[in-house]
């Protein structure tokens, strides 16, 4: 590799390396671009140093944890250049705090669900597409746990409903998946698709949601009709009742453990299930779900305390003699 000779450089290999392995790095890639901007700016000369990396980290009037989501990324940089100049200083983990955290989820009952679907089939225009498109996506959302980019990016050939499949093409870490669709679930889409071709000339549209015109569905519009879906159901008047389109994702993946549980399964051999499921990359993001509920936490609190009485038992039953 040519000795680098500024830090706009260093971030071009490293960007180049990392996309080559099937990250898209978007955010992070605009993010070291703007670091790359600071650095000229300041003249910095020689590797980077965690004063460099902290100068530019903090050089932002946002949250505390956004500073420290940009230290993060210049961490990364300076891992890999460190491969090739050891002499980089690489900032510790976590010096300017956590840069991530989880909000509580929003949890929807079956009720709620299905107010949303009976809520966006009212939506206007209330003999077109919208209406009808809106209730079938709200539906899969909930049924499969989808993410809301990976529904609206469905085509037409990767819904395939003989075989009770979606094919989710290049998602969020450019990796594709089956998702298995239940009985119900097929039924549905099936007469979305009676429907669709009842108002939209098949051959017009390669989408497989759509709207009027035969226009595809595009994750802003589905978030705006969301909106207004929620307004219309008085959701947003409620303090700190905040459910998002997201939402429906994890609600999806507690209630599948949740039932898991209550089924008596081995959660713990289930999870890496799930996680394939729904595209998880590792397998901690789906553990988090255990945690990401109260229900949740209170079977596993008591699962745990069982498990400490058994263990006091067994000790209390070695012979020791």
């Amino acid at each position: 590799m040519n000795k680098w000779t500024s830090v706009e450089q260093r971030v071009i290999d490293y960007l180049t390396f990392r996309r080559s392995l099937g990250y898209l790095l978007k955010i992070e890639g605009q993010e070291l671009n703007r670091f790359a901007k600071f650095s000229k700016a300041r003249k910095h000369r020689g590797v980077i140093t965690v004063e460099l990396a902290l100068a530019w980290a903090n050089d932002t009037d946002s949250s505390n944890a956004y500073r420290a989501r940009r230290l993060d990324v210049v961490r990364g940089l300076t891992k890999f250049c460190s491969l090739y100049e050891p002499e980089t200083e690489i900032p510790g983990k976590r010096l300017l705090g956590p840069s991530r955290g989880r909000s509580s989820p929003y949890i929807y009952t079956n009720q709620e669900i299905a107010a949303l679907i009976a809520q966006a089939q009212q939506l206007i225009p209330i003999e077109g597409m919208r209406p009808i498109t809106m209730g079938y996506f709200l539906g899969l959302l909930a049924c499969t746990g989808l993410r809301v980019s990976e529904a609206v990016h469905l085509k037409n050939d990767d819904v395939d409903l003989d075989g009770a499949r979606l094919t989710i093409r290049n998602t969020k870490f450019r990796k594709s998946r089956y998702v298995a669709l239940d009985k119900s679930a097929v039924e549905a889409l099936t007469e979305y698709c009676v429907k669709k071709r009842g108002q939209i000339a098949a051959e017009d549209v390669s989408t497989f949601f759509v709207i009027d015109g035969g226009l595809p569905l595009t994750y802003r519009k589905a978030a705006y009709a969301f909106q207004v879906i929620k307004n219309k159901l008085g959701w947003d008047t409620i303090p700190h009742r905040r459910p998002r389109l997201y939402d429906l994702r994890h609600t999806f993946a507690c209630q599948r453990i949740l039932k898991w549980y209550q089924e008596g399964v081995d959660v713990d051999w289930a999870l890496p299930f799930l996680s394939t499921y729904l595209g998880h990359v590792k397998v901690s993001d789906t553990y988090w779900y255990l945690t990401g509920i109260p229900e949740l936490m209170s079977v596993v609190s008591k699962r745990f305390e069982h498990y400490a009485e058994t263990k006091e038992v067994e000790h209390e039953n070695i012979d020791i003699r």
